[in-house]
């Protein structure tokens, strides 16, 4: 629904942190709770977007559109939302402020062409090709040696370290090999019309594939940040760019009982030290695209699922309403379920078995 009036001119009606200048997007603390122990509105998680209009917390699910955001702080629903933000910035009237809406600092929305998603088997071959092109550094291995992986598995699972030079040089060498750009999350073109590879920060590549074992897409794991450590590779609002989704990773063989995990490096992990066969969401609030899987697991047999949720979410309200409403996604689709707890002092299942594993080779 288009309205007279823009997301940042909202914002100057409440006591809300505005982005600085030219800014398109920027963070605040969650005002749903998530960030209650964040002293710094950049340290937050609730995203707003100007250009679009809308905002959206990746760990509460909390979010929405320009009406939403006011009517959440105001304590007032949309329809006087509407009428409270006319009445506020003169829309409609013949005194309407001008000056002072000329003034503030809403950035212009670009105009960015982006393409739609290629399919899976492109995706795929340019991935593969990509990281064939890539190597891993020393402190990258040590940290997977040290959640019990070894070289071999490592080299297998095709983890490499983001690349921090060359990115235009190697997007060249793939195109002039044949190899899709367009519609491969990650690639875009730059100011001077050449392709390249977005990376903003250094960190681990981790492949996130399907139930066949192609690459749908890439996570990085960023070095050296304390929030959303885990981020998708994405060239979303860049020229002839795509935007990555929310994937399932699967580890391991298809089998009637699968474990439930959030994040897909976790799931490798699981399934070297165990075997078990692990579903992994990149977040509890990621359903779209695990309900797919689901449906498509149930028709090669899976009847049963364990969830395998972190420690610490049990103490989040946020993180328990949308683990109730896995829950009910399962029990709608006809899954037999159950949950795995472990010791409180190992945080993920991985730190769990990896630590099991290293007590019972010290055993003998």
């Amino acid at each position: 629904m288009a309205f007279d009036f823009t997301m940042a001119e909202v914002i100057s009606l409440l006591p809300i942190t505005q982005s600085e200048f030219g800014k398109g997007s920027y963070n605040i603390r969650c005002p749903n709770g998530c960030d209650a122990k964040k002293q710094k509105d950049k340290d937050g998680h609730l995203n707003i977007n100007l250009h679009k209009g809308i905002f959206c917390c990746p760990k509460c699910n909390f979010g929405g559109g320009i009406l939403d955001f006011y009517s959440f702080f105001a304590n007032v629903d949309r329809r006087q939302a509407k009428r409270d933000i006319e009445e506020r910035l003169k829309i409609g009237n013949k005194h309407t402020n001008i000056q002072v809406r000329r003034t503030m600092n809403i950035p212009k929305e670009p105009e960015i062409k982006e393409y739609p998603l290629n399919d899976i088997d492109a995706r795929h071959a340019t991935y593969t090709a990509l990281l064939n092109k890539l190597s891993l550094a020393s402190d990258h291995m040590g940290n997977l040696l040290n959640r019990g992986l070894t070289e071999q598995v490592i080299t297998e699972k095709q983890y490499r370290t983001t690349p921090v030079v060359a990115a235009k040089a190697i997007a060249r060498q793939l195109q002039e090999e044949g190899f899709y750009l367009t519609g491969v999350p990650g690639f875009y073109r730059d100011a001077d019309g050449a392709w390249s590879f977005a990376i903003n920060k250094r960190g681990i590549l981790v492949p996130v594939r399907d139930m066949s074992g192609r690459i749908q897409g890439l996570q990085v794991r960023c070095d050296d940040v304390k929030r959303r450590k885990f981020r998708w590779i994405s060239s979303a609002e860049r020229p002839d760019g795509c935007k990555a989704e929310c994937w399932t990773h699967i580890a391991g063989p298809i089998r009637g009982t699968m474990l439930l995990i959030e994040g897909p490096m976790k799931a490798d992990v699981v399934n070297y030290h165990t075997g078990q066969s692990v579903i992994a969401i990149p977040g509890v609030n990621s359903l779209k695209d695990l309900e797919k899987v689901l449906k498509s697991l149930k028709e090669l047999g899976v009847k049963h699922i364990m969830t395998c949720l972190d420690m610490d979410s049990l103490k989040n309200p946020n993180v328990n309403k949308a683990y109730f409403k896995m829950l009910w996604l399962l029990n709608d689709l006809g899954f037999s379920f159950g949950t795995y707890l472990w010791h409180p002092e190992y945080n993920g299942l991985d730190d769990y078995v990896w630590k099991y594993c290293l007590s019972r080779k010290h055993s003998g």
